[in-house]
């Protein structure tokens, strides 16, 4: 099949690679010209284990191709894939100002009857008001479905190529059936498809995030009761994981999750919510839960060295807001490091990937207080204390005698609970979440 994506972003990038993969002819379409310059000569905009492979292999084929000319890739085409960004605006609510642009350009180059599938996290009823603002503007005869994304930063390209399901959302049988054979070779092994109306497909990709938020919000406030009673939410976990009925997926405590996904799609549901008339009164708190779960690190610290953090300094591992990507959008780390750049301290942080992308994220004000190292044993080095919050494997079992050497005190914020009690045998103060 020959299709356009309209947005090069994090999802529009792999559908069009992996659409590619399978021998379709993709056309990735962007307006920024450096980075459709930069897609053409395998310099990926984000990192994703396996994607740039996927880019190069499928342009050498001529399967991919990257352009900035929307009319050259939709006369080529007739399965047109919006995947723009909806950002959270300062009301929670989704900003579709991409998805409405995307969509008036659409209706300005389109010749040809075509399927118009939209990809990006969109509310209710966005999908129709794409096929209004169309037909508003072009006579072309175009359909329209929805078919949310359910991808992991860190592991994307493997959700897209084994999917756990492939939500459409289409208002005719004839539309199922052309999104059923698009994704036929990504579901060969069983039937994944789950097919619905339009609006229920819209939906279900913010029910889905809201409902992994809560579970992640929930055991943080477990966590939190841990704490103050004396249990142990290391064994909390296992204790309540072990119900088949719950399982042991996102119910980790932590130091808060972050990302482009849980927290603005959290409040956009609250904010559609609202908007019809619905106080939804469990999604409100799950993310006040986690914007206070983001200062628990912070408040350890201060406990443990007071608030005053004149003249001492700690190491940062992790800047990410999960391990296996450069993300850094709402993360945790961008709140503990200003918050103790704030009471006096000074920083020394690494991250395998997202140093670039935090250096441009965080505010400048805070840039001549923090010393980005090269390897997680330098960014140590001298340090009054190691704070983990991000955890890549390779912070996962660290030589800890190399850690006693370069620390000046032996304490470590563990913010993600993946270090064992027995390193207190070794002279190590440990602090974690709910244990």
């Amino acid at each position: 099949m020959n299709i356009t994506v309209i947005g090069t972003g994090y999802v529009g990038l792999v559908t069009g690679a992996c659409f590619s993969k399978m021998g379709n002819k993709v056309y990735c379409v962007d307006i920024d010209e450096n980075k459709i310059n930069g897609l053409k000569n395998g310099q990926m905009p984000i990192f994703e284990p396996n994607l740039k492979t996927i880019v190069v292999d499928s342009q050498k084929r001529g399967d991919l191709i990257f352009t900035t000319d929307l009319k050259i890739a939709l006369d080529d085409t007739n399965i047109i894939f919006i995947a723009v960004g909806t950002p959270m605006n300062d009301d929670g609510s989704a900003n579709l100002d991409y998805v409405f642009e995307a969509a008036r350009n659409i209706a300005e180059s389109i010749t040809h009857e075509s399927l118009i599938v939209v990809k990006s996290t969109v509310p209710i009823g966005t999908s129709f008001e794409i096929k209004k603002i169309i037909n508003s503007i072009s006579d072309v005869k175009v359909d329209i479905a929805s078919n949310p994304e359910f991808l992991k930063e860190g592991r994307a390209i493997e959700d897209f190529m084994h999917p756990d399901r492939v939500v459409i959302g289409a208002e005719s049988e004839e539309v199922f059936e052309i999104l059923k054979e698009l994704y036929r070779p990504f579901t060969l092994n069983h039937e994944r498809f789950v097919l619905m109306d339009i609006k229920s497909s819209e939906l279900t990709k913010y029910v889905s995030n809201a409902m992994l938020a809560t579970k992640i919000s929930f055991m943080n406030e477990i966590a939190n009761i841990c704490e103050v009673t004396g249990a142990n939410i290391q064994e909390v976990r296992r204790g309540v994981g072990s119900d088949k009925r719950i399982g042991y997926d996102y119910i980790y405590a932590g130091c808060g999750y972050g990302g482009s996904c849980f927290p603005k799609d959290v409040n956009a549901l609250i904010n559609t919510a609202k908007a019809n008339g619905y106080y939804p009164r469990i999604l409100s708190q799950v993310e006040e839960v986690n914007l206070n779960q983001k200062n628990v690190l912070v408040n350890k610290v201060a406990d443990r060295f007071g608030d005053d953090l004149n003249g001492l300094t700690f190491g940062i591992w992790g800047l990410s807001f999960k391990p296996g990507t450069d993300d850094v959008r709402e993360s945790t780390s961008l709140v503990v490091i200003s918050k103790l750049i704030d009471k006096g301290a000074k920083i020394r942080a690494y991250d395998p990937q997202a140093m670039d992308e935090f250096k441009k994220t965080i505010d400048e004000m805070y840039l001549d207080s923090i010393e980005f190292s090269e390897n997680r044993y330098s960014a140590i080095e001298n340090c009054d204390a190691l704070i983990l919050i991000t955890e890549w494997k390779e912070f996962r079992n660290p030589d800890f005698a190399l850690l006693s050497e370069n620390l000046n005190k032996k304490v470590i914020f563990d913010g993600r609970n993946i270090y064992s009690k027995k390193i207190t045998s070794m002279g190590f103060e440990l602090h974690q979440i709910g244990c």
